[in-house]
């Protein structure tokens, strides 16, 4: 009999917030200027009237202080558009970049960000950055910006920008369409702030008085942008983005060659202010980036970002449920991809979906995506319907209540489909808990998934709670995901399980000396098997010290005392062949860590980490390695170095694993850009090199040439090849 653990009552989620004294708010005003050009120079009359956003506060090195360096800005408006003005001081024109290219971020390089909240719900969030040399991003923040997660820069819109450069500072102009962002018709005042990265003055700094343990886009801290008269109606245009791609291809293990002509494209439908409605036939990836190698050790899958671009757009509303490591019901990047009769991982075609998103009423979203999936016979994969329908509504302050419905099926009937497979359904609830000022954040789940013939039990739920604090930060966790439980669209890690965390940790913040903060964490995780009267299969025990130096270096130094449970035999090393681990029986293991990462605002800049220690009943050392060099503003280099020594005693094998990993990304001009990465990895025995050259000939519309190459490592003796030339065209109709 499956027994359940409850989950931690909602009452544990203490809805007391304590919000911030003296918002800041400044008048937008409306002007009939239509002569504008971002170039960058403030010298048109417009800007004379207009009201500023300035006394910025710092928020590194300290919190406590206005910032050394200040910054203003200003924002204008009319039926049409944003027109915003900033002006930023600094001790020389030394700024700090990596390249040219558009969507640039890190802490290392200068820039300056505004995050306009629409709706005024603290949740969701539009970012727009430039940076000295006029280089622009834009991203989506979702949850509250809680998480490094909630900063999406995947996102693409259509706006204006450019930066000048002075003696001691720097101006920008922007220019954003109204058309580009969505909100309430009639609406008379958005949540706004702006944050600002200063190299040469190792500083940061943000409008409103963001504290040093939150992040400095959280959606918590926020001022008022108040406009002089209400918004009218968001007339976005009906946007067409075609595309054509050539493709020649060859697989040189089945000596086989394809040469293709390939068209589609996406619609972007816009359904009053609020809502979007998205389409795609026969889309293409071929110019997306391709995933970063990495060394997995573990018995179970990765979880890799999702990068294409008709997921991205309010896709924190369907990938938000569950828990984001352990068990996500919906997963993009399970769309489009299939496993063939080896259960190798392969490109299963996309052939048409449509997604509508966005606000129903001030506190309610919802989405809905429905994406077909042709048949691959040969591969024993049949054409399946993905469909997930999500509804988000606003609680108290910055919480919310969400519930989900995902279906995934074939609609016909396939002889190499199992009545198991035939579908795959999942229902759910969240809760997700954001007090006013961000120092309680937490959710509870429940969660049931359906298969044919398989209707009771298959529940996952869980429960965390965070407290963060200048000085103290505590995080539990409980999940219980039963054995049967299953999401196809989803990531779920490991079933049948129960687990427990509970982390505690101090932090200290000098008042001299080199050290920003420091502090320690206890952080123990444990999971227990329910089928097995609650047998405690792992457990890892982990310490570990933080430094932050005053000058953005960082240091850890850590100790793990490990635990697993293997049920069935395994091979850490993954060598073809090789007798594995025997199963049925339990391995203890300690190791010590460290890491270190230089300062990133130099032109060179490195970080390493290592450790040592037994691994089940053998020995592991392992060290990571990236190092950057830039060549501002045009070039810039990266390298990753990964090693794993496993040694395990005989007869059981040993290994040396490298991952290697060097990245050239060479920007001539704002809008061409050529990258080069070359991917080395014996554990996958695989040399692979992806080269792709962009001309950005029109806003949001490319010219791509995508080469790739892959070949066998051992045997240097080539595995696949193929060049793309594809053309993207962003039409507003």
């Amino acid at each position: 009999m499956t027994r359940t653990l409850p989950v931690l009552p909602l009452l544990l989620f203490a809805l007391i917030s304590f919000g911030q004294n003296g918002t800041k708010n400044f008048t937008v005003k409306y002007t009939t200027e239509s002569n504008f050009i971002p170039d960058g120079v403030l010298d048109e009359p417009m800007w004379e009237n207009a009201e500023s956003a300035n006394d910025y506060w710092q928020y590194f090195p300290t919190d406590s202080v206005l910032a050394d360096k200040q910054s203003e800005v200003k924002i204008l408006y009319d039926d049409k558009n944003l027109y915003i003005g900033i002006k930023a001081f600094s001790i020389g024109k030394n700024y700090a970049l990596t390249s040219l290219k558009r969507d640039f971020r890190g802490s290392g390089s200068d820039s300056f960000s505004i995050l306009l909240d629409t709706y005024n719900d603290g949740t969701n969030a539009f970012l727009f950055g430039i940076n000295p040399y006029g280089v622009r991003r834009e991203a989506l923040i979702s949850n509250g910006g809680t998480d490094r997660r909630s900063f999406n820069l995947s996102w693409d819109v259509k706006w204006q920008g450019d930066s000048k450069m002075y003696d001691d500072y720097f101006t920008a102009e922007m220019i954003i369409p109204l058309t580009s962002l969505k909100f309430k018709e009639g609406a008379t005042k958005w949540r706004f702030n702006s944050y600002r990265i200063e190299t040469q003055n190792n500083e940061r700094s943000s409008w409103m008085n963001v504290p040093q343990n939150q992040l400095i886009f959280n959606l918590a801290f926020m001022g008022d942008m108040v406009f002089e008269k209400p918004l009218g109606i968001s007339r976005t245009p009906l946007a067409i983005i075609p595309y054509i791609n050539a493709l020649s291809q060859k697989n040189f293990e089945t000596d086989e060659g394809l040469n293709t002509l390939k068209i589609g494209g996406d619609a972007k439908v816009a359904i009053g202010n609020n809502l979007n409605l998205d389409v795609t036939v026969n889309p293409d990836f071929s110019q997306v980036e391709v995933d970063d190698q990495v060394t997995n050790l573990t018995r179970f899958e990765i979880s890799l970002p999702e990068k294409r671009q008709f997921f991205i757009d309010n896709s924190d509303l369907f990938a938000s449920f569950g828990d984001q490591r352990d068990a996500n019901p919906f997963f993009s990047r399970r769309i489009g991809i299939a496993r063939d009769t080896a259960g190798n991982s392969i490109e299963n075609k996309i052939i048409g979906g449509v997604r509508l998103s966005g606000k129903l009423t001030k506190d309610l979203r919802v989405g809905f995506l429905n994406i077909q999936t042709a048949k691959d016979e040969e591969n024993e994969i049949p054409s399946n319907n993905n469909t997930m329908i999500a509804l988000q509504h606003r609680v108290f302050s910055r919480s919310n209540i969400g519930a989900f419905f995902i279906n995934k099926q074939s609609f016909e009937e396939n002889v190499f489909v199992e009545r198991e497979d035939e579908y795959n359904r999942v229902l759910g609830i969240d809760y997700n808990l954001a007090s006013k000022d961000n120092t309680w954040t937490g959710q509870t789940y429940l969660h049931k998934s359906f298969q044919p013939d398989d209707n009771t039990g298959n529940l996952s739920t869980g429960a965390v709670l965070r407290y963060q604090s200048r000085k103290y930060n505590f995080y539990s966790k409980g999940l219980y995901i039963d054995e049967d439980f299953a999401s196809d669209l989803g990531f779920v890690r490991r079933t049948g399980i129960v687990k427990a965390i509970l982390s505690a940790e101090r932090v200290f913040w000098p008042k001299k000396g080199i050290i920003q903060n420091h502090g320690f964490q206890f952080f123990p995780i444990l999971l227990w098997d329910p089928s097995l009267n609650f047998k405690n299969t792992d457990y890892d025990f982990r310490t570990q010290w933080e430094v932050q130096f005053q000058n953005q270096s960082q240091f850890n130094l850590g100790m793990t005392n490990s635990y697993t449970f293997l049920f069935d035999s395994f091979d850490p090393t993954g060598t073809d062949g090789a007798l594995e681990l025997p199963g049925d029986q339990g391995y203890h293991y300690n190791s010590v860590e460290f890491g270190y990462q230089s300062d990133q605002r130099k032109l060179f800049a490195f970080a390493i980490g290592s450790e040592i220690g037994r691994f089940f009943n053998g020995k592991r050392f392992s060290v990571e390695s990236e190092m950057t060099l830039r060549f501002q503003p045009k070039v810039f280099l990266s390298m990753v170095l990964n090693y794993d020594q496993i040694n395990l005693p005989d007869p059981y094998p040993s290994a040396d694993i490298w991952l290697v990993s060097p990245k050239i990304d060479i920007t001539f001009s704002k809008s061409i850009f050529w990258s080069t990465l070359i991917q080395y990895s014996n554990q996958r025995d695989n040399l692979g090199v992806n080269s792709r050259l962009q001309w950005r000939f029109a806003p949001l519309s490319d010219l791509f040439v995508v080469y790739n190459d892959n070949y066998f490592v051992n045997s240097f003796q080539p595995r696949s090849r193929s060049i793309n030339l594809k053309l993207t065209y962003w039409l507003n109709i």
